[in-house]
């Protein structure tokens, strides 16, 4: 037989072989080889992080468990399983693995600063790795090749990287770091998971992260759909079990170099000393009956043995006295969600509660205050929705109407619908003349010639085609008018939404007739005050700097939230032309309210109640 047919049979009865009845943690002790660069180099020792013994074990072939999920604080050794995950597969379980990173730049940090000097350490590996050559293509930045199978390594922003590859092993590395949308494709966490749908039953899926904002973190998400385990370690005073959690850590006024762990049930004070008898002792306990598919671990640096109590009661104190850092020490030093009360979702029955019975509508009659009507407008391939928005002292603001003009908009009927709806005047309780709608902000970023042969048209009665752009720096309307096109055609104007948003949502919080208040009719329902509020604002950290950024829920459409943008991007476009809103809203006062045939003001009406049906409105 020659030795090309014996290695070929060879690979082909190792093909048909069953796993090697060994765990990842077992692999680990045996070969595993810690670089020089690490903080503890040589060989790997499970027992310095006991609590990630069963998480290896539920990563091997021999665990039924299909998808491991670990939300854990910084420092905890949790990244380190990954790679034994990886360094067992290459060894042991040859086959196609995917493993992805929040971007394309952060899979290349990965490759060079974790996985190459975890492959050159370890003898076991880098004799398996295909060595780079001219001619041979199995070992690259993004791609190692080894007997049996490959290891590709993709950035969660590449949508092309994440559904080129079917895999049986997946790692999903800092989730909570991945864009919302890959490319365009769609939740890369999905597109990733549907890359081991071949090898279903075989497969394993590990979900890994740091937390970020409740509500919003992906791996706090996973972790909820699991079996939730968390550590219990047995007091060293009176045995019973408890979850060493952060209130259980105490220290003396002004001392926190003295932290201690409290036991809960007797208060027994456990030293620095005594952690690794706690982590030698402790066991993982699901707390969540789970689908019997996934494991959820939790882990919190109050166990970690690379961070002291006095370390985290440092850093807690600091954080008190710069609330900025608050997050970073929830997230990465709890491994806990931040809940940020100024970012919290906004509840859609408190404003739903707010509506206002009109005692005539304001689309009729506009309320005594009101100086100034812009109107904002979506464009959609069937329909064109627009809110007009009534302005007054302080930007206090009336939402007097919400229409939707329907119609192909690539045809010019539902144009000419709008141009009735934005000619309109509004009535006033003052003795003025009727209100014209002052200024008109309409979304060009689809139908863009539609939007702007229509805006061009009527520069003159100041209606404006805009876009919408996110990002720090960028103001709610441009400081310098932009220049006119070639041909004398009217420039789309950039408007800055992330301003405009926060200070909406600021807004909405307010309950009282103050400055900014906005006032709603009884008219709208539920799912208009959901689009309104269907995106929130998150905190995050990158490189120890905030960057605030916008998430939007991808089941509730947002027409609503955009309309009232557009709407107030107007205004300030007005006051780039010069308004003045507090002097109009002192001129308008100043006019004598108009009566009724029967010497009433309008104020004076009787209110025309409505009554509700407990029966047609459940």
């Amino acid at each position: 037989m020659s030795a090309v047919v014996q290695a070929f049979d060879q690979a082909w009865r190792s093909g048909l072989a069953p796993d090697p009845a060994i765990s990842v943690g077992e692999w680990a002790n045996a070969y595993r080889m810690l670089p020089a660069s690490a903080a503890e180099p040589g060989r790997w020792r499970t027992s310095r992080t006991p609590y990630l013994a069963d998480i290896m074990d539920a990563l091997s072939p021999a665990s039924p468990v299909e998808r491991v999920v670990i939300m854990k604080s910084a420092q905890v050794g949790g990244s380190e399983a990954g790679l034994n995950f990886i360094g067992a597969i290459i060894h042991l379980w040859p086959g196609l693995t995917l493993h992805v990173s929040p971007t394309s730049e952060s899979a290349r940090r990965f490759v060079r600063s974790r996985l190459d000097p975890m492959l050159e350490a370890t003898p076991e590996l880098s004799s398996r790795i295909v060595t780079p050559g001219p001619r041979k293509s199995g070992n690259s930045t993004f791609l190692k090749s080894y007997p049996g199978g490959m290891l590709a390594m993709v950035g969660a922003n590449s949508g092309v990287g994440l559904r080129a590859t079917p895999a049986r092993f997946v790692i999903l590395d800092e989730i909570d770091g991945f864009p919302r949308d890959a490319g365009g494709e769609g939740d890369p966490v999905q597109l990733a998971v549907a890359r081991t749908a071949t090898f279903r039953g075989r497969r394993k899926i590990l979900l890994i992260s740091t937390p970020t904002i409740e509500g919003a973190s992906r791996i706090a998400s996973a972790y909820a759909e699991t079996d939730q385990r968390k550590l219990f370690c047995p007091c060293l005073s009176c045995d019973e079990s408890f979850t060493p959690q952060w209130e259980h850590v105490s220290w003396p006024e002004g001392k926190p170099g003295k932290a201690h762990l409290d036991c809960p049930v007797c208060g027994g004070i456990h030293e620095e000393r005594d952690k690794a008898k706690l982590l030698a002792g402790g066991h993982w306990r699901a707390t969540s009956p789970g689908d019997g598919r996934s494991a959820g671990f939790h882990i919190t640096g109050v166990i970690s043995p690379f961070v002291s109590w006095a370390e985290l009661a440092r850093d807690f104190i600091a954080a008190k006295a710069d609330t900025s850092r608050m997050q970073v020490f929830v997230n990465t030093g709890l491994g806990l969600t931040y809940e940020d009360t100024e970012t919290a979702p906004l509840a859609v029955d408190v404003l739903l509660a707010r509506a206002t019975e009109c005692e005539i509508p304001w689309a009729d009659l506009l309320p005594d205050g009101a100086a100034i009507i812009t109107c904002g407008a979506d464009v959609q391939q069937d329909r064109i929705e627009c809110e007009f928005v009534a302005w007054g002292a302080g930007e206090r603001s009336w939402s007097i109407a919400y229409d939707i003009c329907w119609g192909d908009t690539s045809q010019d009927a539902v144009w000419t619908a709008l141009d009735v709806l934005i000619a309109r005047r509004f009535r006033h309780p003052r003795a003025v003349p009727d209100l014209a709608v002052s200024a008109v902000a309409i979304d060009a970023g689809f139908r863009t010639d539609r939007v702007m042969g229509f805006a061009q048209s009527r520069a003159s009665r100041r209606v404006w085609a805009v876009k919408g752009r996110a990002g720090p720096g960028i103001k709610p309307w441009p400081s310098r008018p932009p220049k006119p096109r070639r041909g004398g055609v009217v420039p789309v104007h950039i408007v800055g939404v992330d301003p405009l948003k926060m200070t909406l949502m600021q807004r909405l919080r307010i309950t009282d007739a103050a400055p900014g208040y906005c006032a709603f009719p009884s008219d709208r329902d539920r799912s208009w005050f959901m689009q309104v509020t269907s995106e929130r604002l998150i905190r995050k950290y990158q490189a120890g700097r905030l960057r605030l950024e916008w998430l939007s829920d991808r089941q509730i459409r947002n027409e609503a939230l955009d309309c009232r943008i557009y709407a107030t991007a107007a205004l300030h476009g007005l006051y780039a032309l010069g308004l003045a809103l507090d002097v109009g809203v002192e001129k308008l006062t100043a006019a004598p309210l108009r009566t009724t045939p029967n010497n009433q003001t309008m104020e004076q009406r009787p209110v025309a109640r409505t009554i509700r049906s407990r029966w047609l409105e459940g």
